[in-house]
């Protein structure tokens, strides 16, 4: 479960905020919000898209970097996000230097993995804050098929949307299942299909 903790913080006292445990946390309307540990499922899940990636922007030879889960992406004055995975400009994060590891520019792309303590945030408060934000691709990959069927119909399967920045907001979403290819326009020449992503 999410627990949040009563006061009120900024984001630089999210920066340097420290209760003394390995909790995670994110800063959410100025509220210190804990995130729960995630499945191994979903650890699954972050490990292969990072990898995709990374051996993808490789290829390409980009100056871009893909991170599981360690780097914070601000969204907003008293708002800050740890995307299960985010692609980035490698200059963004070097000059982050020794300062703690959240962007304030917009990544290039996010994914978060659809949790059952996670629906709602995921489905609709970061998709519109990584949308405001100007992320140019936004990927939600639920694994559980635990969102609301108007997003995944009837009978709801696991899916995967990927949310493109059109004109300064996110056209509707591509949607992938089972054996399709998903279509990005980070990566173009992605090889890869929904069942692999979900394990």
């Amino acid at each position: 479960m999410v627990q949040t903790k009563a006061n009120t913080a900024t984001f630089a006292d999210y920066l340097t905020y420290d209760d003394g445990t390995d909790t995670r946390y994110e800063l959410v309307r100025g509220q210190l919000v804990a995130m729960t540990p995630p499945a191994w499922s979903h650890i699954k899940i972050a490990r292969f898209l990072e990898d995709t990636f990374r051996a993808e922007i490789r290829r390409l030879g980009y100056g871009w970097e893909a991170i599981r889960g360690e780097i914070g992406q601000r969204t907003g004055e008293d708002d800050s996000r740890l995307p299960d995975v985010l692609v980035a400009e490698s200059a963004d994060l070097e000059a982050l230097g020794d300062r703690p590891a959240v962007l304030e520019s917009p990544a290039i792309l996010t994914v978060e993995i659809v949790s059952r303590s996670s629906v709602q945030d995921d489905y609709l408060h970061k998709l519109a804050e990584y949308e405001s934000l100007g992320v140019q691709e936004y990927w939600l990959v639920d694994y559980l098929a635990l969102g609301p069927a108007r997003y995944l119909g009837v009978p709801k399967r696991p899916t995967i949307f990927v949310y493109r920045l059109v004109d300064g907001e996110y056209a509707a979403p591509l949607k992938f299942h089972d054996d399709d290819a998903i279509e990005s326009a980070t990566f173009p020449n992605l090889q890869v299909i929904a069942r692999e992503i979900f394990g």
